[in-house]
């Protein structure tokens, strides 16, 4: 449900945004939604309600880090190379703070309610918490995102029917089919890496352990993804994301124990400062400056959304028929193959010509 809402919601709030001009209350009024849709899903109860549940959850999420990353690409505009990823690495470090602090927490709140982990039909009692725990940070989010510039770079508008000019601009369209095809090779085997590790004998803390190992390189990595940018170019900073990415599962889909599989963790945050960064700064070079959040919305419509509605189903049918191996061998592989092609695929990021009278 997530990625499919996001097909529509990730464009659309794009949109909403550059027509407006108020991306930093776009960004607010998303956390304030999200919050709202969290707890819903707290409360939700039975498949068809935690359905309805996460379709509202993705009206606000999916189009959140899009939105948050043109806002940021706005107020760092003019302030050098480094001033993104220096920004951008603060989500990288919340991240790890959640992952590293919620296990135990949850752990400590089953022992105060005497629930006993592993409990007949409910492997983590207690996990719910996780929801409004979310929105709570999420609500912290939106009263700063509502305190944030709302002058300059970051309140340009676009005219009516101006998101036309992307559909027609070559470069713009092929990073696009890059994305799906990335997002097809590396997204499912993301989704599914618990019940990978689980297949391997891991648990729950197995996986905690495996994102601190992902989390822990990728901040330096981010923060210093100005130089990665300045030396590379965006077109460079995702052919090094993808191929990671490409070894980081094939390792993983190869490897004969959970061993094996720690250490090929530390390619995420290579990844992550190379394709899920490299992406947004390529369109970022590519789209006039008045339609950012409305590219960054559909380059996470296609990438995130569509190639990941794919990419979970391909490999879900991989796991039950092949085996949980299958999705990081095929997706590995293919990754590797479209990392190759990337001087062929993507040409230099460049802008379309100004309309008349521009």
């Amino acid at each position: 449900m997530l990625p499919l809402v996001g097909i529509a919601a990730q464009p659309l709030w794009g949109q909403i945004a550059d027509r407006t001009g108020s991306r930093s209350r776009v960004l607010a009024w998303l956390g304030i939604g999200g919050l709202l849709a969290y707890l819903a899903l707290y409360g939700a109860r039975g498949f068809g309600s935690i359905v309805l549940a996460t379709a509202a959850l993705a009206c606000f999420h999916m189009p959140l880090i899009p939105t948050s990353v043109s806002t940021t690409l706005a107020l760092t505009q003019g302030a050098g190379p480094h001033a993104f990823g220096r920004m951008r690495v603060w989500g990288t470090v919340g991240f790890l703070v959640l992952v590293v602090a919620f296990p135990p927490a949850l752990h400590a709140l089953q022992d105060a309610r005497g629930l006993a982990a592993g409990a007949p039909g409910v492997s983590q009692p207690g996990l719910e918490v996780m929801f409004p725990a979310t929105g709570a940070l999420l609500l912290l989010g939106a009263l700063v995102a509502f305190a944030l510039p709302r002058e300059g770079a970051i309140s340009l508008r676009a005219p009516r029917g101006d998101w036309r000019r992307l559909l027609r601009h070559g470069p713009f369209l092929r990073l696009l089919a890059f994305a799906l095809v990335a997002f097809l090779c590396l997204q499912g085997p993301m989704s599914l890496f618990p019940v990978f590790v689980r297949a391997h004998g891991g648990t729950l803390d197995s996986v905690s352990r495996m994102w601190i190992l992902m989390l822990i390189p990728e901040i330096p990595l981010i923060a210093l993804s100005g130089a990665g940018l300045a030396r590379l170019g965006p077109r460079g900073l995702l052919a090094v994301g993808v191929l990671a990415g490409g070894l980081r599962w094939t390792l993983c889909g190869f490897a004969p124990s959970l061993a094996w599989i720690y250490p090929a963790q530390l390619l995420h945050g290579v990844v992550v400062a190379g394709l899920v960064i490299g992406g947004p700064l390529y369109v970022e070079a590519a789209v006039p400056e008045r339609l950012r959040s409305t590219g960054q919305g559909v380059l996470a419509m296609v990438g995130v959304s569509v190639g990941g509605i794919c990419s979970n189903l391909a490999a879900g049918w991989l796991l039950e028929h092949v085996g949980p191996s299958a999705p990081y061998v095929a997706g590995g592989i293919g990754a590797l193959i479209l990392g190759a092609l990337i001087p062929i695929l993507i040409p230099p990021a460049t802008r379309p010509p100004a309309a008349e009278g521009e």
